[in-house]
């Protein structure tokens, strides 16, 4: 019983990273109804930057403090991300304002290798590390209800406590604040949303901002945990079968599916591994967001679609 709780609390772990790296493609697809290949390439840059700044800051300021280095860091990685959100908005959003889903789904392609190659020309291209102070070592809890206890990595915990916090920020904008319900009427229908009155460009560069923040700590917790380098934006992949799970318009959806996701990979290779050969762990989420959507192609939680003729 002791190794199953230890390999469901390890699954939820990494569930709640990967649901943190889905926000972000549901975040957009809230505000603009098109899927964000440009997320994982947002995680990249936003990790690169977050990485060189914490190195280059020392060197402006004189001020060798790991923790004023890190908060200078993130604040002006996050400044980036701002600007990068506008500049997004700016040059190829506002020229694209009710235009077909394919239109802007190729925009967000192109975005995906320009943020690629430009992060790598500012940030450099070798292996970075993120240093946030957070623990290694794992500790042992429940010792004296399970022998042995259960082995529970600090570094997860913390990380997925980090992302529940946000996550729990984002529920909460989305449903009690003014910008998350204008946001919701975007994604419902653009020409309608603006004959109301609804700025869709300063909608859009509110979502590109707050899905850039929300790249930046996935890319914090994801660099400091594997390093930061270029297959980091792979990371975004391993969403992908989350937002399938919980749909593409419900940020709820997003941290079930992420559990889900995160629980069965783990569970799937430990019990159901050695009868397949290993490896199950890399292609379980596949298979069954596939599933999904054979039998519930729009998620748990993602909403039905009706077309009337």
């Amino acid at each position: 019983m002791g190794f199953f709780l230890e390999t469901l609390f390890g699954g939820l772990m990494v569930g709640m990273l990967y649901s943190l790296v889905a926000l972000g493609f549901v975040l957009i697809f809230k505000a603009s109804g098109v899927f964000n290949f440009a997320q994982g390439a947002m995680v990249l840059f936003a990790a690169l930057a977050m990485a060189r700044l914490a190195e280059w800051v020392p060197r402006w300021t004189g001020i060798e403090s790991r923790w004023f280095a890190n908060i200078a860091a993130f604040l002006l990685a996050a400044l980036l991300m701002f600007a990068v959100a506008w500049l997004i908005e700016r040059l190829v959003l506002r020229r694209l304002v009710n235009q077909d889903g394919a239109t802007l789904l190729m925009a967000t392609l192109g975005i995906t290798y320009f943020l690629d190659g430009f992060g790598q020309t500012i940030f450099g291209s070798d292996i970075y590390k993120i240093d946030i102070g957070m623990p290694k070592e794992p500790i042992f809890a429940f010792e004296s209800v399970f022998q042995g206890g259960i082995l529970v990595n600090k570094e997860d915990l913390i990380a997925a406590a980090i992302a529940a916090g946000l996550v729990l920020l984002l529920s909460l904008f989305f449903q009690k604040t003014a910008t998350g319900r204008a946001l919701r009427a975007v994604a419902d229908d653009h020409q309608a949303a603006q004959s109301i009155g609804i700025p869709l460009n300063r909608i859009w560069v509110i979502v590109w901002s707050v899905a850039g923040v929300v790249a930046l700590v996935a890319g914090m917790i994801w660099g400091s945990k594997l390093g930061v380098q270029f297959s980091l934006a792979t990371v975004a992949l391993r969403a992908l079968p989350v937002v399938i799970l919980g749909g593409l318009t419900s940020v709820p959806g997003a941290i079930l599916g992420g559990l889900i996701i995160g629980v069965g990979e783990k569970l799937s290779e430990v019990y159901l591994g050695p009868l397949v050969g290993g490896g199950i762990e890399i292609w379980f989420a596949y298979v069954l967001a596939l599933v999904f959507l054979l039998f519930r192609p729009q998620g748990l939680f993602g909403e039905k679609i009706i077309d009337r003729v």
